[in-house]
């Protein structure tokens, strides 16, 4: 009997412990949903999805208020991000939320219905959630679509998601509004919304419709007076984003995982960061003249000045005559509205919220008194502090006077002597070209102007635009080295892409070589001739502006194995003609007779369609038209292309450039340099190899192999006839450029016998003989 009644009891108290577990599971779980009939009560919390955000009512302390709300779950101060009944709270622990039978959610208490928070929206399968978003939706599970949502209806604060904007075809506004105080979560006197203002959108607070504060308008994704929300050194750095649309614009952010972002007016009409806890917008108050940090200006009262402010402190104003305190027993105004009214009265020296629920206004007027007390007990009020006046003494005033004159002095006596400088150095650049341009041929030459402006055809170039052109001469600009200095590849800032010379400052030709070409610059221009643009001139610097050759000089091609096959026969008879026509204008047609003396490979430039032109005049000779021939003591020049008579006796004429260009031509048909060769059983030179090999008659082996066969052998023999005319020994039996292009452009014209060359010599005659020319010096300038 007494195993039986054991054995009912501990049947009993299982069933017992069964019943109240399945009673106590749904206290317990999490409550994520809503359905027609269900209730949420005060105790409850609606979690979303994830567990990210709470629903649920809270109290505010010191009332007996209450509200329903949202808020980070795990936010240690749980600040509130939503507030379904700001204007309309209930007392404590008497709320319900409730899903009706019609679709409506509404907040109960004593069943009485307090807020509809949403109207009749019956359809379909009805259900409400709190999105991981922080969105608060009624939803129509059938259709899937979202009837209501919380986001379209924010309080005081940004969730990331949420838009701050408008769209024209819904009428939709999306607008924070402060709270009254932070006991009273009422709509305040402060809104921040999206506008366009001067037709640029800015983020706007304003005071009781007064456009109090801007945020500056919107540019490289962020506001300039809200430069703390994107900040790179932000821990929590937020995205801010701008979108338009067809109808309509909005603002939005998002925050990095693991914070709580948000952004949040408050009632004194600051923004704050929720997540980092600091104010982004820190000024209390907006006094309308200072406009650095975005607030608005306005006309200041008469009695009021800039750098007027309230500062907040803990003490009492004293009671003396002429002070009085006025009461505004208002709830409906807060602490915005006290610092109004205190600025707006002259006699107005502080203010301090009138309740302890932070509404209603106390206002200090008369003569200052206050008497601060740093013990923590004081209530703080906001004191009306002017900025603070110099006040000395006489001798002070004395000594200040004397120091700022002294200052005024100094300056002055600076830009003078700044303004002596510039002028002196102006006045000694003008010098310097007169000096450079002191020629027969250029007396008629201003060139006093500069910084790019036009004097007859000559430019003279800024230092600063030619450094910015050129990349500060960056070794990467850098297009080679000559004999007179550097060349650079530069772009104008109109796109024009140019080559400058920097002259080297221990040059001795570098001097002759400017001047020749700065008088070039004015008198000759050629499609077959460099165009020189301008020069530069910069205390000891001297530059030259060419325009930019992109496929480099002659040698580049002919004498490289790689790139000598570009040039098939008939582009190299095209460009000996270019280069016949160029010297022919110099020596007949050009405005002055110019003597080149320098012409080689390195000195034909090629351009995009690999036309020449005839580079380098630093060391071209001018003659009048009635000159012909002159002697100089001093030969400069390239061995292997100087005519016998210059390198030998310093005399030169227009037939020391055709032998430069009959060396030229056998050179351009044989891809061979002058002086390659070394055969023992032929001579040193090519000359006297295309000598003998046109003695031999066998002058077509003398053509370059990368030419092919395809070419017209009588049009290269033709050449080949023509070049070693060129380079005889004696300069009258050369002919003119006039003739050499005749000869060049008639292959039936019956052409001269061919003399023995200048400078042929066998192997066995160049080791036995050898000559010292006196007073004779040799300049030999390496290819660019």
């Amino acid at each position: 009997m007494k195993s039986l009644a054991k054995t009912i009891f501990i049947l009993i108290l299982t069933l017992f412990c069964n019943q109240t577990c399945i009673i106590n599971i749904p206290s317990v779980a999490a409550i994520t949903s809503l359905k027609p009939g269900d209730v949420l009560n005060h105790s409850q919390v609606l979690d979303s999805a994830r567990g990210k955000f709470k629903l649920g009512y809270f109290s505010i302390p010191q009332t007996d208020k209450s509200y329903l709300g949202i808020w980070y779950a795990g936010d240690p101060v749980e600040k509130k991000l939503w507030i379904a009944n700001p204007n309309t709270p209930i007392l404590n622990n008497s709320g319900l939320l409730t899903l009706d039978s019609v679709g409506s959610l509404k907040i109960t208490s004593g069943g009485k219905t307090i807020v509809n928070i949403t109207p009749p929206l019956l359809t379909g399968s009805l259900i409400a959630r709190l999105q991981d978003s922080g969105n608060f939706v009624l939803q129509d599970e059938t259709r899937n679509t979202t009837l209501w949502q919380s986001f379209d209806h924010p309080t005081d604060s940004l969730l990331p998601g949420l838009k701050l904007g408008y769209n024209l075809t819904t009428k939709q506004n999306w607008t924070l509004t402060s709270w009254l105080s932070d006991y009273i979560l009422a709509s305040g006197a402060f809104t921040l919304s999206l506008e366009s203002i001067q037709d640029a959108f800015q983020l706007v607070i304003r005071r009781r419709d007064e456009v109090y504060w801007t945020s500056g308008a919107w540019k490289n994704k962020g506001f300039p007076f809200l430069t703390a929300l994107n900040d790179s050194s932000n821990r929590y750095q937020y995205n801010l984003s701008l979108v338009s649309e067809k109808d309509g614009v909005f603002f939005q952010f998002d925050a990095p995982e693991g914070s709580f972002p948000s952004l949040e007016l408050f009632s004194d009409g600051a923004i704050f960061a929720g997540d980092s806890r600091i104010y982004i917008r820190y000024n209390k108050f907006c006094y309308g003249y200072e406009i650095d940090d975005g607030c608005v200006s306005s006309q200041l009262h008469e009695c009021r000045k800039g750098g007027d402010k309230f500062e907040q402190k803990r003490g009492v104003f004293i009671d003396i005559s002429g002070t009085t305190t006025n009461y505004y027993d208002n709830a409906s105004i807060s602490l915005g509205d006290c610092m109004l009214k205190c600025w707006e009265h002259c006699s107005c020296i502080g203010f301090a919220t009138l309740s302890s629920n932070g509404t209603g206004c106390l206002i200090w007027n008369g003569k200052r008194d206050f008497r601060v007390d740093e013990s923590g007990n004081a209530v703080q009020r906001y004191v009306l502090v002017s900025p603070k006046s110099f006040k000395g003494k006489p001798w002070m005033w004395i000594v200040l006077a004397i120091f700022i004159t002294m200052v005024i002095c100094g300056f002055i006596c600076f830009i003078k002597t700044r303004i002596l400088k510039l002028q002196d150095e102006k006045r000694k650049k003008e010098e310097y070209i007169r000096e450079l341009t002191a020629a027969d041929s250029f007396n008629n030459t201003n060139l006093k102007e500069e910084d790019g402006r036009e004097v007859q055809d000559l430019k003279i170039f800024s230092f600063g635009l030619i450094l910015a052109a050129t990349n500060n001469f960056s070794c990467e600009n850098k297009l080679g080295e000559g004999g007179f200095g550097a060349v650079y590849k530069g772009q104008f800032p109109d796109g024009r892409v140019v080559a400058v010379k920097r002259l080297s400052r221990t040059s001795g030709q570098g001097l002759v070589e400017f001047k020749n070409e700065l008088i070039l610059i004015a008198k000759v221009q050629h499609t077959n001739l460099v165009r020189v643009l301008g020069c530069c001139i910069h205390g000891d610097e001297k530059m030259l502006i060419y325009e930019y050759m992109p496929n480099k000089s002659l040698d580049f091609f002919l004498f490289d194995p790689a790139t000598k096959k570009l040039l098939d026969w008939q582009k190299r008879f095209e460009i000996i003609e270019g280069i016949a026509q160029g010297l022919l204008y110099l020596h007949k047609y050009s405005r002055m007779r110019v003597i080149h003396r320098d012409l080689k490979a390195s000195n034909v430039l090629l351009d995009e369609n690999m036309n020449p032109k005839i580079a380098d005049f630093g060391m071209a000779r001018i003659f009048k038209q009635n000159e012909t021939e002159a002697v100089t003591g001093r030969v400069v020049g390239t061995y292997g292309y100087m005519a016998p008579e210059f390198a030998m006796e310093g005399a030169f004429s227009i037939k020391s450039d055709v032998f430069s260009f009959g060396v030229l031509m056998l050179e351009i048909l044989s891809g061979r340099r002058n002086a390659s060769l070394q055969q023992f059983d032929r001579p040193l030179n090519l000359i006297g190899y295309a000598w003998e090999l046109w003695k031999e008659g066998c002058a077509l082996e003398l053509k370059d192999p990368a030419i092919g066969d395809i070419c017209d052998s009588q049009q290269l023999l033709q050449v080949i006839h023509v070049g070693l005319l060129c380079v005889q020994e004696g300069a009258t039996d050369r002919p003119t450029m006039s003739d050499v292009i005749s000869m060049l452009g008639n292959e039936s014209m019956s052409l001269p016998i061919a003399k023995q060359p200048a400078f042929f010599t066998g192997r066995e005659e160049a080791e036995s003989n050898s000559c010292s020319v006196n007073d004779c010096s040799i300049t030999v300038i390496e290819a660019r």
